[in-house]
């Protein structure tokens, strides 16, 4: 019996991707599937909302859903909410996808009795220029990200806390709720804290590959993880415990660092403990980046390999403290409209 399969794609100013992704999706096989595609629009300045109404009109799977608050929870709900499959595939419209991306994400989920499911995101250059390089080769290495599986791989299929994107049995979101709205960031990291809570297994899947591609500007990479860091004090409240320990190391290396400068002010001790500890700091930088240039023998780009961890470590560990300060100590809230997006 034919069951249906929904991707939901939530997107705000993505003229220049959103046609390939809606592609990668309009092409993916089904094996006795049907397949409608939920693209959430929120307000853009560029052309994604007429592109998006084109291929609406020339192909009937694909149905326009209006996101008026323009961010990714509100995005991801519109669509979920009147989606008619019995599982939601979600894509994200900055990415590219294999043709049995969906099916297999389907397959495993009914094959394992999980919640969830994701493959491994494999991080490409937006360009060609070093720095690009640089950023995804951050996104993909340990030091950068932990032991974030999705990001650097894994051998065999493996319960993890998180998977990139997800593919869901419609009716999880009937049980345990929507995606957190008041989550502009993040949002997966809670909602896949409640499957766990719940009982819920959470599978990677290494047979399945995307292709994510990062930012372009370090500027962008240190916003982009700014905001993970911001929100994510708020995620941990919600769910009344911290959803991984890796989440910390940023946060105290900075506020180690920090408590450093200002004892620095006082005593020469603490000052050379601070200089000895950025220099260590960068030292590692440089072994673990220069490591990554050799093996591409790509050397110019080391400098900027460097930048990129650190925009990556102190945007994400002050980031951590700012959320705390205003979500968890002045209870203050985000209001949607007054989120710039990060790309």
């Amino acid at each position: 019996m034919s069951t249906m399969i929904s991707i939901v794609m939530p997107c705000r100013n993505e003229a220049a991707w959103i046609e390939r992704s809606l592609g990668d999706a309009l092409a993916q096989e089904l094996r006795g599937h049907d397949l409608e595609v939920l693209v959430a629009v929120g307000p853009s300045d560029d052309d994604t909302h007429a592109i998006v109404e084109r291929m609406a009109h020339a192909h009937p799977q694909v149905r326009l859903v209006e996101n008026p608050a323009g961010v990714v929870p509100h995005g991801l709900n519109a669509a979920i909410r009147v989606a008619r499959g019995d599982h939601i595939v979600r894509m994200d419209a900055h990415s590219r996808y294999p043709r049995d991306y969906a099916v297999t994400l389907v397959e495993a989920l009914d094959r394992l009795g999980a919640e969830n499911v994701g493959g491994i995101s494999v991080t490409l250059p937006m360009n060609d220029s070093d720095k690009a390089w640089a950023i995804a080769q951050v996104l993909m290495s340990p030091f950068g990200v932990g032991n974030a599986r999705y990001r650097i791989g894994v051998q065999q299929e493996q319960d993890v806390d998180t998977v990139p994107f997800g593919c869901f049995r419609r009716d999880l979101f009937d049980r345990i709720g929507y995606f957190d709205e008041e989550l502009v960031r993040n949002q997966d990291d809670e909602l896949n804290g409640r499957i766990k809570r719940a009982g819920g297994r959470i599978v990677l899947l290494p047979s399945v590959r995307l292709q994510y591609f990062g930012r372009d500007r370090i500027g962008k990479l240190w916003r982009m993880y700014r905001d993970y860091g911001l929100f994510k004090p708020l995620v941990n409240l919600k769910l009344g415990r911290p959803a991984t320990v890796r989440q910390f190391a940023p946060p105290l290396f900075v506020l180690g660092i920090a408590l450093l400068a200002v004892a620095s002010l006082f005593t020469t001790g603490a000052l050379w403990m601070l200089l000895a500890s950025l220099a260590l700091y960068i030292g590692i930088l440089g072994v673990v980046g220069l490591r990554l240039v050799l093996r591409a023998r790509r050397f110019t780009a080391l400098p900027w390999v460097v930048v990129a961890f650190m925009a990556l470590h102190f945007g994400y560990g002050m980031g951590y403290w700012t959320g705390t300060w205003r979500f968890l100590v002045l209870r203050q809230r985000v209001r949607p409209e007054r989120v710039r997006p990060n790309r």
